[in-house]
Parts: C-alpha cells; sequence; structure tokens
C-alpha cells in the first residue's frame, strides 16, 4: 500500500488522543512514525527513527516508539533501554503482531491504537506518572 494512501486512512485524532490517554499513566514516552520508505528490515529502520526523533534522549530512557512503513508492509515496535529491560522481545512481538491482525483487516487506526493502549499499560506499570512528569516528545503522528 501507498504510505499516501494509508496515511489518509488514519484517524490522526485518534492516533494522538490514544497517546495522551496513555501518557497520563505513565513517565514513558510513546511516537507513532509513518514511513514512506521501503526498509529492508523495519526494526532496524525503527532503532534509526528512534534516534532521529530524540527519543533516546527521554529523561527516564522509557520511551516507545511504534514504526509503521506501509509501502514495505512491515512494522516494528521497539522501546528505549529501560523498557526493553522490563518486558523483553516477546512483548514487542505480541504488540506487533496485534497491530499486524487489525492491518489485514484494514483496521489501520485500530491497530495503532490498540499498540498505544497495550504499551501505555506496560509502561503505567513499570513508570508510573510523577508529579513532575513532563511531556518529552510530541503527541502526533511523525512522518518521513
Amino acid at each position: 500500500m501507498q504510505a499516501g494512501r494509508f496515511i489518509r486512512q488514519l484517524r490522526e485524532s485518534d492516533i494522538s488522543a490514544a497517546i495522551r490517554a496513555a501518557e497520563q499513566k505513565t513517565s514513558g514516552e510513546i511516537r507513532v512514525l509513518i514511513s514512506r520508505r521501503k526498509p529492508k528490515n523495519a526494526v532496524e529502520a525503527a532503532r534509526k527513527a528512534f534516534v532521529k526523533l530524540g527519543m533516546t534522549r527521554t529523561r527516564l530512557r522509557n520511551a516507545v516508539l511504534i514504526y509503521v512503513a506501509p509501502r514495505a508492509r512491515q512494522l516494528a515496535v521497539i522501546g528505549d533501554k529501560a523498557v526493553h529491560e522490563r518486558c523483553g522481545e516477546q512483548f514487542w512481538q505480541e504488540v506487533a503482531e496485534q497491530m499486524a491482525t487489525q492491518f489485514k483487516a484494514s483496521k489501520f487506526t485500530d491497530g495503532i491504537v490498540g499498540a498505544i493502549q497495550k504499551v501505555g499499560e506496560l509502561l503505567a506499570l513499570h513508570f508510573p506518572r510523577m508529579p513532575d512528569d513532563k511531556n518529552e516528545l510530541p503527541n502526533s503522528v511523525a512522518k518521513e
């Protein structure tokens, strides 16, 4: 699927609202990136984007990126060091598989929102919101 068509089908306001809702319960940060590129490996592309988006600079190293490359029909979910240490690779795979199932049914926004909710639950469990918490990253959908 072409990235432009994919993006037009997204309800970006629903995605941003889901990020805001998830981040109300955690000090963690969540970003969504839709890539127009066609990477050979979505996880590697997500890691590069993670750095480029400044996600390694969060105070507690507890950011998560949901990366979608519609042209390549690939996606990845990755977390910074502190998050990954608490959940491991299997969690990322489960979230990605749930998204892929929704995508196959052309429920793109629902797939992303579901992933945000699942990631938000994990972040809230391990990184509860702190009184002095600041929103360190934008809640909007990033595009490249």
